[in-house]
């Protein structure tokens, strides 16, 4: 008699949300851009795992993307991205 086991995984995966004015931005942005950024809050959203970074005195976080930063808030179940963009100076300001 063979005994097989089952392996089951359960992946948690956080729903991202785009506040209005991160779609805006996430549009404009070139089409080897908007792949990237996606791809990285997916990554991020089911794994965890991407180059993030709490901002300094706010409660947000920002992920960084070569040259591009999302801006975001997270809780257990949900990834708001509330802005995003080239890294410039006034890309933390907005």
């Amino acid at each position: 008699m063979t005994l097989s086991l089952i392996y089951s995984y359960i992946i948690a995966v956080k729903t991202i949300i785009f506040t209005a004015k991160a779609a805006k931005e996430f549009d404009a942005l070139s089409r080897a851009a908007r792949l990237a950024v996606g791809r990285a809050l997916q990554d991020y959203a089911i794994s965890g795992r991407g180059d993030v970074k709490p901002l300094a005195g706010q409660s947000l976080y920002r992920l960084r993307v070569g040259s591009y930063r999302v801006l975001f808030d997270e809780d257990a179940t949900t990834v708001l991205a509330i802005t995003m963009g080239r890294r410039t100076t006034t890309t933390y300001r907005k």
